[in-house]
């Protein structure tokens, strides 16, 4: 029987507590990155952490299906109403989109 190993709850093997890396738990890590003259955090999500949810990109309108390893961009300055689900390559390629992406008549609005 191996000896009992006594160390705190909030702590992980390389000594930071829990709180320090929250975005741990979302299975990918945190960012800040200068976008449209704002400072934006972007969290790269893994795919397990998205299972069972969809979301709608605002890169290319199309749908984020459940379980893809995707991003999550929001202003520095404001709240969790504006966070935004990206796909990878919409988020990278964010600069040489079109300021506005055109929906068709009757779309579902996200």
């Amino acid at each position: 029987m191996s000896p009992r190993r006594n160390r705190s709850k909030g702590s992980d093997s390389s000594g930071r507590s829990a709180e320090d890396d929250r975005s741990g738990r979302y299975g990918g890590w945190q960012s800040t990155e200068n976008w449209q003259g704002d400072e934006w955090n972007v969290r790269h999500v893994a795919g397990a952490s998205a299972e069972g949810k969809t979301y709608r990109c605002p890169g290319c309108d199309q749908m984020i299906p459940s379980g893809l390893p995707h991003v999550v961009a929001w202003p520095e300055h404001s709240g969790v109403d504006e966070r935004r689900h990206w796909h990878k390559a919409c988020w990278n390629a964010k600069d040489r989109r079109t300021t506005r992406v055109r929906r068709s008549r009757n779309p579902p609005r996200f």
